[in-house]
């Protein structure tokens, strides 16, 4: 059964430090090492639980004039869990495209001032991109193959009713679509207590 926005509520109240600006990436069949060096990243010292990451990534953009994002990973299953804290590299399609050659890339992202980006790429294609605030404008090679359940998890399209900013769901929208594409839930206990392989990568 299909996860709604509704089903991914909980990541706001649980998480706020991370929930204002995030990215949630998920690559299929590379180890976190295989992505580090996809993405020219460096290696860092593990961190327990995603409330140290966030800690430990503002720590780093200060340290390294926010020259460099810190990227945590965790394998789960066949794909490998990416989070950027206050990131958005696994949007940005001149790091994304390259990296998914070969396999799947699946990403999320928005940030503090509500702007947002659902990006999914195989084999270095862009296939879907869109704002989940606005997902009545997509592009990528295949825009409309996944409409119909974008609109069972709960995407708000432009003929919608519903455009009471309390009852947004377009970010938690983003988690039940990746979720979807992947099989890969998260959850509050994947957050919490996973010890994550840490790397950082230089922003573009």
């Amino acid at each position: 059964m299909t996860k709604t926005a509704a089903d991914y509520a909980w990541f706001e109240d649980d998480f706020p430090d991370i929930a204002e600006a995030y990215c949630f990436t998920l690559v299929r069949g590379l180890s976190p090492t295989e992505v580090t060096a996809r993405l020219g990243g460096r290696s860092e010292a593990p961190l327990r639980g995603v409330t140290a990451v966030v800690d430990a990534a503002f720590a780093q953009y200060d340290l390294e004039a926010g020259d460099r994002q810190l990227i945590a990973m965790v394998p789960v299953g066949d794909w490998t869990l990416l989070i950027e804290p206050n990131g958005y590299l696994g949007v940005t399609e001149e790091q994304a495209l390259p990296a998914s050659a070969g396999t799947s890339w699946i990403s999320h992202f928005t940030n503090i001032n509500a702007l947002g980006t659902f990006l999914r790429a195989e084999d270095g294609v862009l296939r879907l991109c869109f704002d989940p605030v606005f997902p009545e404008d997509r592009w990528g090679t295949a825009p409309d193959e996944l409409l119909g359940v974008m609109e069972q998890i709960g995407f708000h399209f432009d003929d919608d009713d519903d455009d009471d900013p309390e009852t947004d769901l377009s970010a938690p929208a983003g988690f039940a679509l990746a979720e979807h594409l992947t099989g890969v839930a998260v959850t509050p206990t994947l957050l919490r207590d996973t010890t994550f392989t840490c790397a950082t990568v230089r922003i573009p």
